[in-house]
């Protein structure tokens, strides 16, 4: 059987996608499983063992689509259900199923503050989507796949960073996921290891700022040491630094699912959007660290570049000393004491 995978974004769904394109591919006796998506997410396919062949969206759909009817595909697994995998699936005519997006539950959600929202995370929901071809959950979890010439080895960094540190992602996609640059210091500060800040170049500068502010301190015997990586590593060597890390602290994006394809602990940091959309931390230990109560949140299922209101309760307002309590009263502060 010839099967085609649809997913064309982001970084973290296409991750989320790992544990059906091994169900199918381990599953179903000689399966041969295709995957389609963006060129931009190249690097997250191209070590996938499970993955025999991947198409990429470079040009035109058209394009695409004469590339995908050559292969004669017998199922499509449609894991982004919107209008182009519709085109698709309509033009290369073959038997389909999708998952569902649960796109009215969420509007309920987001514009009434109704939760309706199942307790079904979004990999269950993807999983569901392959059964008709009588694939089912294995068991373990996410997969995320380094090539060997990604790695990252650790005598590369600073001395400090080689005895142990934290991954803090601190990129998202919209602004309105992302703690300010204030208060990505304040939680810094509460930590009593090297911190590695990872992300892309967009994040750079903020990066600079957070390890500017802790290397004038230095001279007052900073218990904190940051090394800004933002932007210096390709997405691979950035996941291997999060896999070696001792523990990751991350937005709700991309690296998290990253870390919990790596089993790490992950404190996961929510703004706008909320767990209960049912994209958290697959099948590894997290925390989450958020402020509950607000009558405003979620305000988006994706995100904004500023808060709708104004005051950005939902990022400014985490109390950060419950997860990390300060250093001047616990020393020898480390997650889980």
């Amino acid at each position: 059987m010839k099967i085609l995978v649809l997913r064309f974004s982001s970084i973290g769904d296409i991750v989320l996608t790992t544990p059906v394109v091994r169900a199918l591919k381990q599953q179903i006796p000689g399966a041969q499983v295709h995957f389609a998506t963006k060129p931009g997410y190249r690097s997250l396919l191209e070590a996938n063992p499970y993955i025999d062949k991947a198409h990429y969206l470079a040009g035109s759909l058209r394009a695409l689509v004469q590339e995908l009817r050559a292969e004669q595909f017998d199922f499509i697994v449609d894991l982004h259900n919107n209008l182009r995998t519709s085109l698709i699936k309509l033009q290369l005519g073959v038997k389909s199923s999708a998952f569902d997006k649960l796109n009215g539950r969420k509007w309920l959600l987001v514009n009434l503050k109704i939760d309706t929202m199942p307790a079904v995370h979004i990999v269950d929901r993807y999983l569901a989507a392959a059964a008709p071809l009588g694939v089912q959950d294995d068991g373990r979890g996410l997969d995320y796949f380094i090539p060997a010439d990604a790695e990252v080895s650790l005598t590369t960094l600073p001395a400090a960073y080689q005895r142990g540190y934290v991954a803090f992602a601190i990129g998202a996609q919209h602004a309105t996921k992302r703690l300010p640059v204030e208060r990505i210091i304040e939680l810094c500060a509460l930590l009593n290891q090297p911190v590695i800040l990872l992300g892309g170049p967009e994040d750079a500068s903020n990066g600079q700022l957070v390890e500017k502010h802790f290397a004038s301190l230095q001279q007052d015997q900073s218990q904190v040491q940051i090394l800004n990586a933002c932007g210096r590593y390709s997405l691979n060597q950035s996941a291997s630094l999060v896999r070696q890390a001792q523990f990751v602290i991350s937005h709700d994006t991309g690296l998290m699912h990253i870390a919990a394809a790596f089993q790490k602990e992950i404190y996961s940091v929510w703004g706008n959007t909320v767990p209960a959309f049912g994209m958290y931390p697959y099948r590894t230990p997290f925390h989450v660290l958020e402020v509950q109560g607000l009558d405003c949140r979620p305000c988006s299922k994706i995100g904004y570049e500023k808060c709708p209101r104004g005051h950005f309760k939902c990022m400014r307002d985490i109390r950060f000393e419950l997860y990390f309590p300060p250093l001047a009263t616990n020393p020898t502060n480390t997650p889980g004491n």
